[in-house]
């Protein structure tokens, strides 16, 4: 696979099942008219006539294993993460310190502790992965039930390297084997990881359970072979809408698509921000770390902030918060991709609507805001936060639904008053204002539990 777009060069590994395929030289990504590399579409797949290979291993040896995993990527003794950051950072452009922190932490997805808290929480525990757990039915009938592994194609999103981790370890925890479909911003992190589970388990049934190769989006030339139900039971599809519609496309009786639908998150912050004593500035600072999550690129990322108070309240801390949203972060840079021209245009427009719209900071990255009454009918991006003066929280709920992610929240009291409204509407989290990123692994993920769904359960009825 050649690609085009940039000045980078690099050689990007396709892995296997333990198989590393080196050598062909891969340009920076994303650029049309790249040559898609030969895949053997025969060796992507596991046979349907045959167990696969992890079904008889033990959970708690699955469990241990990753564990190990972890440790050796935490090490990185041949500096396999190191080149693969040092791709991501060169080739698809990602920011270096918030490409440097995202690697720093990926061995943490692999722990113990967090492995077994997920089986727990997301399948009730790990003996309907090894055996049939009995069910005591109403009217004293025994039955039993038991999670199948499945063959699953995950197709990644790449606006966080994190992702590839928690799609490799949540495919080994339920057993099943699963092709990995490398994003074109992050052909890097997938290959490591897996070259990692080599590293550790050479020709143990997990290394034979998981490949990660790249095609570009859309080729019906793959895709139509690869996504039909006799190769494959689950489509795992993270990203955008376009992602998720093209994959849709193949759904089909015995092929089940389990989506991490493109969401948008937003922030509720009560007239509290603005009594006395309150701090503000430590306020704005929180609704920027939201704000700017992997640089505005993650669903969890605010974009919408409504606040309640007057206007000159209202934009007392649209002028703080514009400040903070260039200041680096743990899980954001100092500067995002700049404002793309299209919303540059638009939002200049409203500069000259005061005082129904009133606009702070600059096109550059750096964060910008534009305070309105109403939600703005473009997409925020570029770190761009749009804060919506409200008279209280029922003006929040018109606003939500389905597709609304996460909703921080200020002060702490409202959480707990507001979470039954702002669910029955849609919202599929709620968390204190400044921990939209804090996410818990095994907890609901974007309204159901991932285990669940990505393995086949069966019964045995009495």
């Amino acid at each position: 696979m050649t690609q085009n777009s940039g000045p980078g060069t690099a050689s990007i590994p396709f892995v296997v099942r333990g198989q590393v395929s080196e050598g062909v030289s891969h340009t920076s990504y994303g650029a049309p008219g790249g040559a898609r590399a030969a895949l053997d579409l025969n060796d992507l797949v596991w046979p349907g006539s045959v167990p696969l290979p992890l079904t008889s291993v033990p959970v708690n040896e699955i469990v241990e294993l990753l564990a190990e995993v972890g440790d050796w990527v935490r090490r990185d003794p041949d500096g396999v993460l190191a080149c693969a950051l040092a791709g991501l950072i060169e080739i698809s452009g990602a920011s270096r310190p918030l490409a440097e922190r995202s690697y720093a932490e990926l061995w943490h997805y692999f722990s113990a502790d967090l492995s077994r808290f997920q089986l727990e929480q997301e399948l009730g525990g790990q003996d309907v992965l090894d055996g049939w757990r009995p069910v005591a039915a109403p009217g004293g009938t025994s039955s039993f039930v038991r999670a199948f592994p499945a063959r699953m194609v995950h197709v990644l999103a790449g606006n966080a390297p994190g992702v590839a981790a928690i799609s490799i370890v949540r495919s080994a925890l339920v057993k099943g084997a699963s092709l990995l479909k490398m994003a074109s911003n992050d052909l890097f992190t997938a290959p490591a990881l897996l070259r990692a589970v080599s590293a550790v388990a050479p020709g143990h049934p997990l290394e034979q359970s998981l490949s990660a190769v790249y095609w570009r989006g859309g080729d019906e030339a793959v895709e139509s072979v690869l996504m039909r139900p006799q190769f494959f039971d689950k489509l795992i599809v993270w990203g955008g809408a376009d992602a998720v519609r093209g994959v849709a496309r193949y759904v089909t009786p015995g092929l089940e698509v389990v989506s991490f639908d493109p969401k948008t998150s937003i922030s509720f912050i009560g007239k509290e921000a603005f009594a006395d004593g309150a701090d503000l500035r430590a306020i704005a600072a929180a609704a920027a770390t939201d704000a700017t999550l992997h640089n505005q690129d993650a669903c969890t990322a605010s974009r919408f902030q409504f606040v309640e108070g007057t206007l000159e309240d209202v934009d007392r801390f649209c002028a703080v918060l514009v400040q903070e949203l260039g200041v680096e972060r743990p899980k954001a840079a100092a500067k995002s991709a700049a404002v793309p021209q299209d919303l540059r245009d638009e939002i200049a427009a409203l500069r000259h609507l005061a005082p129904y719209y009133r606009v702070w900071g600059a096109p550059d990255g750096t964060g910008l805001v534009v305070r309105s009454e109403e939600p703005v009918s473009f997409y925020p991006t570029g770190r761009v936060v749009n804060v919506v003066a409200v008279s209280g929280p029922k003006d929040v709920l018109e606003h939500i639904n389905a597709a609304t992610q996460t909703v921080g929240i200020y002060p702490e009291r409202l959480r707990a008053e507001l979470r039954d409204q702002l669910c029955s509407a849609g919202v599929q989290r709620v968390t204190g204002l400044g921990h939209a990123g804090d996410t818990m692994i095994g907890l609901p993920h974007d309204g159901f539990y991932p285990l669940s769904r990505m393995v086949r359960w069966a019964k045995d009825e009495s």
